[in-house]
């Protein structure tokens, strides 16, 4: 089988579950956005994925999201950085992420203020949140939900951006359904101060269905596409 044989058969039966999950939950499967996810994998992938309808791609490391774009520039892609951001690189993340997903502390905000004004840009970013209560083992990254009110009203507040919603991964060693329902309710209190944040980013290769039944518009999936990821090099 051919990579693009490959990659086309699972593209395709990704698209299934997601249509299938929306339409179990009462929803209209094109609310739902797939973001496929090519960290490590080549630029050349990213291209066949262009080629397959997909207008949606997220990476996660600074350096290879950078030269991954530069190189596939030609393309109507939007790019999604998904990954921990330091502040020293949030400017220069801005000068190529459509969406940047991972934004969890006020120090973010003004460089990728900046460096989306300096270009001309104007930027969406999701809130992640942590789903983890604070002394869990493996925490995973994340605001505290305590404060997501000041974090959202700094982003909506700066020039450049533009605040869409939220984005969660959920913990180790719980049911997705579950802490999914309690970011649902997170994202309840977030659209009463901010109505127009309705973004929701949840859910990977394993638990995007779970995503989707608590109201995910996006799933963030790698290799359910593109098969096991590469060794990092």
């Amino acid at each position: 089988m051919s990579r693009r044989d490959d990659v086309e058969r699972r593209l395709a039966d990704v698209r299934r579950r997601v249509a299938t999950a929306a339409t179990a939950s009462g929803r209209d499967p094109d609310e739902v956005t797939l973001v496929v996810v090519t960290k490590f994998f080549p630029a050349a992938d990213v291209r066949l994925l262009a080629d397959l309808g997909v207008g949606d791609v997220g990476e996660n490391r600074h350096q290879e999201a950078a030269a991954k774009a530069a190189e596939c520039a030609d393309l109507d892609l939007r790019w999604h950085f998904i990954g921990g951001l330091q502040s020293n690189k949030a400017a220069a993340v801005a000068s190529y992420a459509d969406v940047v997903e991972s934004v969890d502390r006020p120090k973010l905000v003004a460089p990728l203020s900046r460096g989306a004004v300096e270009r001309g840009r104007s930027l969406d970013v999701l809130l992640q949140v942590s789903l983890d209560p604070p002394d869990a083992a493996g925490h995973r990254a994340g605001a505290d939900p305590r404060e997501l009110t000041d974090l959202a009203g700094r982003v909506a507040e700066a020039e450049g951006l533009r605040l869409r919603g939220l984005m969660a991964v959920a913990p180790l060693g719980e049911a997705p359904a579950t802490a999914f329902a309690r970011l649902a309710a997170i994202r309840s209190g977030l659209l009463a101060e901010h109505p127009e944040a309705g973004w929701l980013s949840a859910g990977m290769s394993g638990d995007f269905e779970a995503a989707i039944g608590a109201g995910a518009t996006h799933v963030r999936v790698g290799s359910a596409v593109l098969g096991p990821r590469p060794s990092m090099k």
